[in-house]
């Protein structure tokens, strides 16, 4: 099994570059109303129009805020380092900056997180593979 997660957004093509940047992946179809984002082949986002029904009705209601309340788009990523820096050039709203999980370094992923805000004020986290952090400097 693979997760599809797919997001109803105010502004594809926006929102397409935005997640391109972020996430360091890229377009596997491209346009105005849906999108597929890849990573070294794997399609890890879909992003569809809020207006736009392709036969199968309206993905969400635009006018229902906040959007994915209680849903977090979490990602592991391998360089969160240089997602750190894609993070500083974005400059999205900061929830939760870049953090040890858990924060005594005690059981748990033992990894770092950061959590922000997309354009359209999705939660998404940024985390690194579990036992990345190390140890805790004392």
């Amino acid at each position: 099994m693979r997760p599809q997660p797919l997001l109803a957004v105010t502004d594809v093509e926006a929102s397409s570059l935005w997640y391109q940047r972020l996430l360091g992946c890229k377009s596997d179809h491209g346009g105005r109303e849906y999108e597929r984002l890849i990573h070294d082949g794997v399609l890890v986002l879909q992003l569809h129009r809020f207006d736009v029904d392709h036969d199968h009705g309206p993905i969400a209601d635009p006018d229902d805020r906040p959007y994915g309340n209680g849903v977090l788009l979490w990602f592991e990523i391998e360089d969160f380092d240089a997602a750190m820096e894609r993070v500083a050039e974005l400059n999205p709203p900061i929830v939760l900056p870049k953090h040890r999980n858990p924060i005594d370094g005690k059981g748990g992923p033992n990894h770092w997180e950061c959590w922000l805000r997309d354009p359209d004020g999705y939660l998404v986290v940024l985390a690194s593979p579990d036992g990345s952090a190390g140890p805790m400097e004392t």
